[in-house]
Formats: structure tokens, C-alpha cells, sequence
């Protein structure tokens, strides 16, 4: 598990090579505000080859945030990144390890018939019941992600998990109603505070495409709110002392600012509705900026407004400077799959991010 001692210490090593607010409080202890996505990449020998690479680059350059989760690339992201944590030369105790479970995950390669195989591999070994899924890949009921959990434990060759997304639930929406779904979230939120209690979980959290970032009209919508009432719920159920819900993970960069525009969260003590960062920030609840890049478009270009205002040597670290910006972000993730990247991406971290009215001057 990530520890104060260990992460803090990680942070003296390599802080003096980076900006001020590069390393960014985060649970016990901080994480550097990029952090190291796995989700792009062909499920091959080749790519988790360069995966590895990367990974351990990274965690070598003052990167301590690895952002993953069972289904990418059929379960290979997980492994690579526990290879990655065994070949690097850190402790385990001084990197954030975060992963997911929802998504119905292949095992090393994409089935001929990936339908057959979510039978025989979930449903009919009774891990998850047919009526759970959505769109046939998707389930976030408690007994099945307790099992994605354990096979994440075991792809990762870890004891502890430091954050666990509940990844993307706005996809139940496609089958059932909202008041429905925020109960199947309060189910799995009890189970997380269950593995919390055992030692096994650091904090938890909810990763979204859409939920928290459009109208309150949207089908995909799920209020952040109501979301952190049921994890309360969730925790006094557990009997835990606090509640585990910590963060959430978003899309947000400079062609999806949704998240910081789009006000669709009621403000817990102002009547108003405000955007998921704002909430986020006022609840107390850390944000991860996923697609931070735009999954590599806006390392081309970035629109000329805003461009102009950012600092970096290369758009891609302008573009995670922007990320890294809005009000709430703790950490921009990227994804590394490319050594050649690493360097590029690390550096963005030496120049400070935009200050807050320079942030919010983008927006007029």
C-alpha cells in the first residue's frame, strides 16, 4: 500500500526536479499531478513489451500514479503494470496503484466469439447473473466485482489496491432506471468498504465517460451528489468510521471541458447547481483528468486561445498543463505505452500550471 512515509519520501527525491505544485496531496500521503494511463495499445507480447519500458521510465522519473483496470487490454494493462512496480527500482509503498472493475474482461486476447465466452467464463460459473449485465459486458453487482477485485490482486501480483474505481456504472443506465442504479452503487460501494476494512483498499472511488460531465436531461447522467450519499450510506452500513469514496476519474482537456462548464450538481450548502469539479472540490473528493490528451489529438495542436497561455515545449505538455490546471484536478493522466513519450510527458511537470484566474480567463 502507498504510504505517507513512502510517497513523501518519493516526493524528496525527485521534487526539486519538477515545478512547485507538481506533487499533489492525494490519501495519506501525495502523487504527482501526471500520472501514467494503460488503457491504449493492441492486447500483444509487442506492446507489453513498451508498456513495461515505459512504465517503469516513468516510475523512475518522479511519476508515481498508475492508472489501469482489468479490462484493458484483456487483463494484460494489470500484469504489465505489476512487472513494471517489480522491475522499477522504487518501493511499492511509494506509488499509487489504481485500478477498476465493471467492464467484463477478456483473458490475454479477444475471443472469436466474446459472447460465448462471457457465458462460459461468468455467467454460467455463477461469478455474475445475466439479468446483471448491461449490453451483455458490463456489471457492477457486489459479489461480481468482488471477484474482479481478487483478479485484479492477482494480475497485479499486489496485496493492496491504493483506489478502486467503480468504472463507468453510467452504462447500467442502458438497462435500468437511475434510482436502480445508484442502489447497485451503494451495494458495491459496501463491498469496497468491506476490502477497506480488511486492509486490502486504500480509498475508493467512481470512474465515468459521461455520468457527471452532461445535463441532468442526459441519459448517461448520474448526480455526484446522490453518489456520495450512497457511499455514506455504504460506509455506516460497513460499519467503517469514515467514508472510502475519494475520487473520481473524468474526461476532461481542452476539447472537453464539460466537467468544469456543464453545472448539473446541486451544491451541498448553496441552492445552485454547480459543474462536477466544483462539487468535487467543495465535497472534498480528489478528480483524476483521464484523456488528458484526447487520446493523443491534442498532442498535433492545441486551439490557438488557449495555446498561447499555457507553458510547455511541445503541445502535448501544454495540453497536460491545461488539465492539471482546472480547479480540483489532482492529477492529468496520460497514457505512456510509448517510451518515447515518457520523457516528453515527465517534463511537462517542470512548468507550473495556469494559476486560477488565468484558468478561468480561458472560459470568457
Amino acid at each position: 500500500m502507498a504510504t505517507k512515509r513512502g510517497t513523501w519520501g518519493y516526493r524528496d527525491e525527485f521534487g526539486d526536479a519538477f515545478a512547485r505544485t507538481f506533487f499533489r496531496r492525494f490519501g495519506p500521503g501525495v502523487v504527482s499531478s501526471i500520472g501514467i494511463g494503460t488503457y491504449l495499445g493492441d492486447p500483444t507480447d509487442a506492446a507489453d513489451a513498451r508498456y513495461r519500458e515505459a512504465l517503469t521510465a516513468a516510475l523512475e522519473s518522479g511519476v508515481n500514479l498508475v492508472d489501469t483496470a482489468i479490462n484493458y487490454r484483456c487483463q494484460r494493462s494489470e500484469r504489465v503494470v505489476g512487472e513494471a512496480l517489480r522491475e522499477a527500482d522504487i518501493a511499492r509503498e511509494e506509488v499509487v496503484v489504481a485500478t477498476k472493475g465493471g467492464f467484463v474482461p477478456f483473458d490475454g486476447s479477444r475471443p472469436e466469439d466474446p459472447g460465448a465466452y462471457v457465458r462460459d467464463e461468468f455467467v454460467r460459473t455463477g461469478i455474475v447473473d445475466g439479468a446483471e449485465l448491461a449490453r451483455g459486458s458490463h456489471a457492477i453487482a457486489p459479489g461480481y466485482l468482488d471477484a474482479l477485485f481478487d483478479r485484479s490482486l492477482d494480475n497485479l501480483g499486489l496485496d493492496t489496491v491504493d483506489c478502486y474505481y467503480v468504472h463507468n456504472p453510467e452504462t447500467q443506465l442502458a438497462v435500468r432506471s437511475r434510482e436502480d442504479v445508484y442502489d447497485q452503487l451503494e451495494a458495491a460501494f459496501e463491498v469496497l468498504e468491506e476490502r477497506r476494512l480488511a486492509g486490502e483498499l486504500g480509498v475508493y472511488g467512481v470512474a465515468t465517460w459521461k455520468a457527471f460531465r452532461v445535463p441532468r436531461d442526459h441519459q448517461s447522467y448520474l448526480s455526484l451528489p446522490e453518489v456520495l450519499t450512497r457511499a455514506e450510506r455504504a460506509a455506516d452500513a460497513a460499519g467503517a468510521d469514515d467514508c472510502g469514496l475519494a475520487a473520481v476519474q473524468l474526461p476532461f482537456n481542452v476539447q472537453m471541458a464539460d466537467a468544469f462548464t456543464v453545472e448539473a450538481h446541486r451544491h451541498p450548502e448553496e441552492d445552485k447547481d454547480v459543474s462536477a469539479l466544483w462539487y468535487a472540490q467543495e465535497a472534498g473528493l480528489d478528480v483524476f483528468a483521464s484523456a488528458s490528451l484526447a487520446q493523443g489529438d491534442l498532442a498535433a495542436s492545441i486551439p490557438e486561445a488557449v495555446d498561447e497561455q499555457l507553458s510547455g515545449e511541445t503541445a502535448a505538455q501544454r495540453a497536460l498543463n491545461f488539465a492539471r490546471s482546472a480547479p480540483g484536478v489532482t492529477c492529468a493522466l496520460v497514457g505512456t505505452g510509448s517510451p518515447e513519450h515518457v520523457a516528453e510527458n515527465v517534463a511537462a511537470g517542470t512548468f507550473e500550471p495556469l494559476g486560477a484566474r488565468a484558468f478561468d480567463a480561458v472560459f470568457e
